[in-house]
């Protein structure tokens, strides 16, 4: 079973995170709760130490070995940060014309995936698995964070501004900088004293980080079950859901392919944007979505289809990487 669930590309962080949700739903109070000592307090705090050993881990060399590949660059973030909001923008009458209020949430909750970074650790894993730059997929994903903190507030503020529940743009953005970019620089500067660190248990912080992220999936969800944000949802509505975030994910990729033809990027480089250009981060979606809407309650709806389109993106790009290699070394010999 294990064999086979791997092959499909599903590991044991993808099942707990449905785990996380389905618990939510059976006993929401625990993460509902917003005392001091909260679950909520100890994902919120570690979220700050995520992006702090983020930035320890942080390979200078290898992004500025990256740097020289603009063209790719261009392109990963092209399609990051105008592709998928442009693709998605046209859903806008479908989900909001005499919609009720928990499908008008549903539908931010597509656009915010949709103004999402790039996910930094499983796009560079993929890349390496598929036998592409991995130098350039290290600078494209890490610098897609960086703007990400930028450019999803503005996107988000055109249609989550301070009257419909979200905070202003400054606002949004000087939070976002103290929770991401304060200690990716302050990881940064103490590279060199606690780089070693980072090296040497690189599995056990990972695992930290999707503990964390399972924390906020789970208490983002126990706060929209117990307000019952998700009452007016229905069974269907998830089906067209998952469907529509598998087709959003193929149509990014072949769009971003096409491209890479056009452009004649070579092997190495195609593998990169393919998988840079098409992924979506799951930490800074759960980040952001905290700090985009403060109401808590939303955040389980808000943050529903970004959940979905990190575990099938993880599923089809494992599946893809695979067959990319098997295909290169027939190439090669």
């Amino acid at each position: 079973m294990k064999n086979l669930l791997k092959k499909l590309g599903l590991d044991a962080f993808i099942l707990s995170l449905f785990g996380a949700i389905f618990l939510a739903w059976l006993y929401p109070p625990p993460g509902a709760s917003e005392d001091l000592f909260s679950l909520s307090t100890v994902a919120k705090y570690g979220v700050t130490v995520i992006f702090f050993f983020y930035g320890v881990r942080l390979n200078w060399q290898k992004i500025y070995d990256g740097l020289k590949n603009y063209r790719l660059h261009i392109v990963v973030h092209l399609s990051t940060f105008v592709l998928f909001p442009l693709l998605v923008l046209p859903l806008t009458w479908y989900f909001t014309r005499g919609a009720d209020q928990s499908t008008t949430w549903l539908w931010y909750g597509i656009f915010f995936l949709a103004t999402l970074p790039s996910t930094v650790s499983s796009s560079v894993v993929m890349v390496n698995i598929a036998r592409g730059n991995v130098p350039a997929a290290i600078f494209d994903a890490s610098i897609s964070s960086l703007l990400g903190v930028f450019i999803t507030p503005v996107w988000m503020q055109i249609f989550v501004g301070a009257s419909s529940g979200g905070q202003d743009l400054a606002s949004v953005i000087l939070n976002l900088v103290i929770l991401v970019i304060v200690p990716v620089v302050l990881g940064i500067c103490l590279h060199g004293p606690l780089g070693w660190f980072s090296e040497r248990y690189d599995k056990m912080l990972r695992r930290f980080d999707q503990g964390i992220i399972l924390l906020i999936v789970y208490t983002s969800f126990c706060h929209s079950f117990a307000h019952k944000m998700f009452a007016g949802m229905t069974f269907s509505t998830l089906v067209f859901l998952s469907i529509g975030m598998v087709g959003l994910f193929f149509t990014v990729f072949f769009i971003v392919d096409l491209v890479c033809h056009l452009l004649r990027f070579n092997y190495e480089d195609r593998v990169t944007t393919l998988f840079c250009g098409s992924k979506k981060s799951l930490v800074h979606g759960a980040t952001m979505s905290k700090v985009i809407l403060p109401d808590p309650q939303l955040a389980g709806v808000l943050l529903l289809p970004t959940m979905l389109y990190h575990a099938y993106q993880l599923i089809v790009v494992s599946i893809i990487a695979r067959r990319f290699v098997k295909r290169r070394e027939k190439s090669l010999n």
